[in-house]
């Protein structure tokens, strides 16, 4: 596992689930094609999984 995560908003949160909503906010990910780092960690990766289609993650290494 890498010790970083780069994570890219690539379609909006409008109009999903108030709680996509703030898994969204919880990753840092407030506007289109922003792109936050975040640390790879067990809580993150299920963060991103529950929101996977709305975000990519660019890398991994």
């Amino acid at each position: 596992m890498a010790d970083k995560l780069s994570v890219k908003l690539v379609r909006s949160g409008i109009g999903r689930p108030q709680n996509h909503k703030d898994t969204l906010k919880g990753l840092g990910l407030t506007k289109m094609n922003k792109v936050v780092t975040l640390s790879d960690t067990p809580a993150i990766r299920g963060m991103i999984n529950k929101v996977s289609h709305l975000v990519k993650v660019i890398n991994e290494a």
